[in-house]
């Protein structure tokens, strides 16, 4: 029978208990780490894991943990830096050190040694309001998704899509990292590839999504896996889904780990009103990182002087078509009320990392610890303003911040190219995300 934490560790996660709900990460892999350490068992991973919002999911690990003997601490720290969220490691570590400071001034004497525990060097507090996030200097450096107000919910909820069901829905990201040499030889490793998907997983899942990750699959399992994505019986009580995909690609497709290609407007399609009625009306994010060409972005050299915008393309009218009705819905004596129709596709917004007929260069646009630029970006942007800008708006913010990017590599084609990001939107409203705000009604 197992006893309880040391009284310093419990003291620390109390102290933290506040912070630690809000921002950590309750996910399967921190999930599975504590079950493999034999801290938790397999009936209270899934009560946890059962929980609707991140939040009470936290909560209810917090409630277990210091009831699960001397080592969880410990555990619960090496789970934490496993699922990259040193962060929050070092927050607690510090004020257990504390506690353990104060206990030994108010004793005068040296306390005997605590059972063995992993130690952790000494850093310095930090507050709520000033927290740090320094992770590896290589390594992606992730603040909190910063949480909606209620007054900004109630502010905006009317005029958007409804955004309140928790979880908000569910994120797929496929992501192909290694390419089968044999059939695909020409298709290099993504390095950096398993960096994005890490890093999309836990941004959706602080933002509410159940995400699941699939990597390194061939185009037919690709198509598979999106097929059963749009079955699940859950998009019904969802108010929205998310879909990322990452691979090598050409454009308007992506390679499999074989090398064949999935038609990008097959996915799209797949998602429409006709063929996944459980989320019609509701907004459907994809966010593509692939190349789309065989042209590298070597950019151009600004000239001095006012900045020179070129106006929009003239819309196209559908002409001539007013009067054109419906024999189906118009015929005599047919009493019944003609539903609404919808298009065949609406309610999508498509983040590409590319503009159409360029190239991705991978030496020069994925790090190989950082990921890709445009995953990064999008990663940062939505952690720090999904809170009140709406999705449409936050991928401008990603333009912008891809605009200004360089790659580095002196003596080589690929110093000082570009990259620019863009985006297609049908959307028919403003599509706040409202990230950590559960209405009560």
């Amino acid at each position: 029978m197992l006893c309880g934490m040391l009284e310093r560790d419990k003291q620390s996660l109390r102290k933290c208990s506040l912070v630690l709900s809000k921002q950590l990460v309750v996910d399967e892999l921190l999930i599975q780490s504590l079950q493999a350490d034999n801290i938790l068992t397999e009936n209270m991973a899934e009560t946890i894991m059962a929980e609707q919002t991140s939040q009470k999911r936290s909560w209810r690990l917090l409630l277990l943990l210091p009831k699960r003997g001397p080592r969880a601490f410990s555990s619960f720290c090496s789970a934490l830096r496993e699922t990259e969220q040193q962060h929050l490691c070092d927050l607690i570590t510090q004020s257990s050190e504390e506690d353990d400071n104060e206990t030994l001034v108010d004793r005068t004497v040296r306390s005997p040694p605590h059972p063995t525990q992993e130690e952790f060097p000494a850093k310095r507090a930090r507050t709520h309001e000033s927290m740090e996030f320094s992770l590896d200097a290589d390594s992606p450096i992730n603040p909190p998704v910063l949480p909606c107000t209620p007054d900004f919910y109630l502010s905006r909820c009317q005029q958007s899509y409804r955004m309140k069901s928790a979880p908000r829905g569910l994120a797929l990201v496929i992501s192909n990292v290694t390419f089968d040499s044999g059939a695909a030889p020409d298709l290099d490793p993504r390095k950096g590839g398993e960096v994005d998907d890490e890093v999309l997983r836990k941004v959706f899942t602080e933002l509410d999504y159940l995400v699941s990750v699939r990597r390194d699959l061939t185009a037919q399992d690709m198509r598979t896996c999106i097929e059963t994505f749009c079955r699940q019986s859950e998009h019904r009580t969802m108010d929205s889904c998310v879909v990322c995909l990452l691979s090598h690609g050409v454009e308007g497709a992506i390679y499999g780990t074989d090398g064949q290609l999935l038609q990008l407007d097959w996915v799209f399609e797949a998602f429409d009103n006709a063929h996944c009625p459980l989320l019609q009306n509701k907004p459907k994010m994809f966010f593509i990182q692939a190349c789309r060409g065989d042209e590298m972005d070597c950019g151009v050299e600004q000239i001095d002087g006012p900045a020179r915008t070129l106006s929009p393309s003239c819309e196209q009218r559908d002409a001539g078509r007013e009067g054109e009705g419906d024999a189906d819905t118009t015929q005599s004596g047919d009493l019944r009320r003609p539903r609404i129709k919808l298009p065949q596709r609406s309610d999508m917004i498509c983040g590409f990392a590319s503009l159409k007929g360029q190239k991705i260069c991978t030496a020069a646009m994925r790090n190989t610890k950082r990921g890709s630029w445009f995953i990064q970006e999008l990663n940062s942007a939505l952690r720090l303003c999904a809170r009140d800008t709406h999705l449409a708006d936050i991928l401008v913010q990603v333009n912008r911040r891809i605009k200004e990017r360089e790659g580095y590599a002196p003596g080589t084609a690929h110093h000082r190219c570009k990259e620019m990001s863009e985006f297609t939107s049908s959307l028919c409203k403003d599509l706040f995300l409202f990230p950590k705000y559960q209405p009560q009604y």
